[in-house]
Order: C-alpha cells, then structure tokens, then sequence
C-alpha cells in the first residue's frame, strides 16, 4: 500500500503549501483529507470482500450496479490517461535541468550562455526517450517488472524528502517571502481548498487497493485498517516534510515541480532527477497497461458480437491502443508543460476514486447487507457526505483547471 502511494505527487507538495497560505493551513487540509482517504480504503476492501471482486471497477459494478460501473470505466480509464501525461511533464521538466547540467559540466559555461539547438531541446529528448525506451517497455502484455517499480518509486519519495531536508537546513540565508497572499476572507477559503487536488494525486492509492487487498493471506477487515491507517500516516509524515522544508526553502518562488527549484549543477538534486526520472519510465507502461487492459476488453466485448476473436486482432489491437496512448500522453505532455494544471485535473478525477464510488459502494452495500438499522443509518450518513465532499472537490478543481485553461486563451 506505501510503495503504490508514494509517488510523482511528492514533487508538487511544496508548491501547494504555498497555494494554500502556509504551513498550518496545508498541514490542517491534509488531516481533515486523511479521515477520508483512509475510510475509503477501508469501504473498499469492504466491498471488496462481500462482493468478491478483485479490482475496483468490478467492485463498483457488483456493488452499486452496472451503470455506476461504466462510470467507474470511463473515470478509471480518464484518471490513468491523465497520470500518464503528469508522468511525463515531469520527466519533461528533469530532462531540461539534466540538459543544462550536462552542457555545464561540459562547457564550463552557464544555464543563460547555453545556446538552443533544436536536438538539446527537452521536448525533442522526451520524444525519443518515449521512442526508443517507454513504448517497447509498454507494448509487452505482460509486464515482468513491476514488482521492482514500487520499490523504487518510495527509494526516490524518500531521499528526495531527506535530501530538500539537509538542503534546508545548510542554507545559508533564509530569507524567502513565506507569508500568505491572503490572510483571511473568501479568498483564503479558496487558497486552502485549492490544495486539495495536490493532496488527492500524492495520497491516490486507491485504484490499486483493491487488488492489493485481493492478494493479501489475511483479509480481515481489522488487518486492512492496520494496514490502511499505517501506509497513510507514513505517506503524510513523508508528504508533509518535503511539502514543509520544501515551501520554507523557497517560499512564494517555489515551482509546481520542486525539483524545478534547485539549480541544475546541485550533485544531490541531480540524483533525485534521476531517482524519479528512472522511477517513472518504469511505472508509466503499468500505468498504461491498467488502462490499456479495460479499453482492449471493451474492444474484445464488441468483436465477439460480429466475429471470432483471433489472437492476431488481439495483438494488433493491443499494439495499436500502446502507440495512440503513448503519441497522445506525448503530445499533451509537450503543449501543456505546466505541472500545476495538470494536476487540478488529475486530483478532481481522484476525487471519484478517493471520495464518490467508496461512498456509493458503502450506501449500496448497506441496503444488502445484515447489520443493525442504527450502523445502517451512521454507515449511510457517512457514504453520503463521502460522496458530498468528493462532488465539491470534483467541482472545485475541474472548475480552476477550466478557468486556468481560458485564461491562457
């Protein structure tokens, strides 16, 4: 369950303590935020368990009917898509800081003496990194590597987070502007709930939950809440010391990308673009395998109904759907560089994922299951202001993400 939460979203945790006003109010955001993020989990190894599916699509569709269920398809299939392109802004953005250290080191010159050549651009170098190292890795049906991903992905969250740390601390001056735009008013109301897309991307974990639940020898709901509650305090303590140390670094001059903030010659940032860089070329093809996986069944359900189903149009299909995933993620990676709107629209899709389905699943699952009228009111209640607050979050961010988008027009 940690090593699937700790992630990509660790980069931007900094940059939203400074859209949220400050410490305190991100820190406040991000414990309200756990109370939900930890009883979704538990609802769905719940649902899990009493309706005996064994990934999250199939749970909503057994426990809340088929309609909801393709709902869940097109927001599952939406929400990874939107993860790969965030995947590779941010190997787009190591790639250009990589570049200027490469060019330094070799020229002994500056960043602003670097002259442009079309062939160090680091638009063209995500190009044939997608070319000759992500779309071979993607195209496999299955995929060998996974297990070694996530170990990985958290080596990457953690040095990152130790090494923004030490940074801080042998700063010579700290002399960053740190306090808020906005102190009180509608205005840091807003501010503070714009941090909630940020905390939604960093802790989402919850469309692989299922399966980890599914695989796991002891399935009694006690152990799953062990675990759920175990995973998400040691991913807040992570998040919140980078996001911390990270924003007192560099206060209101802090990027999207943390990472975007330290120079291109830091010997010890240069490791942590590795890390991540690394790290993400490896977890992209199993993102797109997920949701390479529920549109190819889709394809396979309708060709069943006019023909046979050869393993050659499953190849071809399956090769097919790898290389518009990949060109498509490209495409908007490169002209959409801005980390930040990427993430407005990724944390109000998972918001369904963290808030809305757990809280149906929980709703439907109390009309069938035995318990008490009164745990069947309190577990009722609960589901519906579950779903409540993920229909605000879902609102909120993809309202900014849409008015940032016309803004740029």
């Amino acid at each position: 369950m940690l090593k699937s939460a700790l992630g990509a979203g660790l980069l931007n945790f900094p940059w939203a303590f400074e859209k949220a006003g400050g410490v305190n109010t991100a820190v406040a955001v991000e414990l309200v935020s756990l109370v939900f993020l930890i009883s979704g989990l538990v609802i769905l190894g719940y649902s899990s368990s009493i309706s005996r599916q064994n990934t999250y699509q199939d749970v909503v569709r057994e426990v809340c009917g088929p309609a909801i269920g393709q709902l869940c398809e097109v927001c599952f299939v939406f929400n990874l898509f939107m993860i790969s392109v965030a995947f590779l802004v941010v190997v787009q953005d190591q790639l250009e800081k990589l570049c200027v250290s490469l060019y330094e080191t070799v020229t002994g010159s500056t960043e602003a003496e670097m002259p442009y050549h079309w062939y160090t651009d680091q638009r063209f170098a995500l190009f044939v990194l997608c070319v000759i190292l992500i779309l071979p890795l993607s195209i496999p049906k299955e995929i060998g590597f996974q297990k070694y991903t996530s170990i990985l992905g958290t080596l990457a969250a953690t040095y990152l987070s130790v090494a923004i740390i030490v940074k801080y601390y042998t700063k010579e001056e700290h002399t960053v502007i740190i306090t808020p735009t906005y102190s009180d008013g509608l205005s840091s109301w807003a501010s503070m709930f714009s941090v909630i897309p940020t905390i939604c991307f960093g802790f989402q974990c919850h469309e692989a939950c299922i399966a980890i639940y599914s695989s796991m020898e002891n399935k009694k709901l006690s152990h799953w809440v062990i675990i759920s509650v175990v995973s998400m305090f040691f991913c807040l303590l992570i998040y919140s010391l980078t996001g911390v140390f990270g924003f007192l670094t560099f206060g209101k001059e802090v990027a999207a990308d943390i990472l975007m903030s330290y120079p291109g010659d830091d010997i010890v940032m240069i490791v942590a673009r590795l890390l991540f860089g690394i790290s993400i070329i490896t977890i992209y093809p199993i993102i797109l395998l997920l949701g390479r996986s529920v549109i190819q069944d889709v394809l396979l359900r309708c060709r069943r109904r006019y023909a046979v189903v050869t393993q050659s149009y499953e190849n071809r299909s399956r090769v097919l759907l790898t290389v518009a995933w990949t060109a498509v993620t490209l495409i908007i990676a490169i002209f959409v560089p801005d980390m930040s709107e990427v993430i407005s629209v990724i944390g109000g899709i998972s918001a369904f994922f963290i808030f809305i389905f757990p809280g149906l699943c929980l709703i439907f699952s109390m009309q069938t299951e035995p318990v008490s009228p009164r745990t069947k009111i309190v577990l009722t209640t609960w589901g519906a202001i579950t779903v409540l607050c993920g229909a605000f979050i879902f609102g909120q961010s993809t309202t900014i993400a849409v008015m940032e988008l016309f803004n740029k027009f």
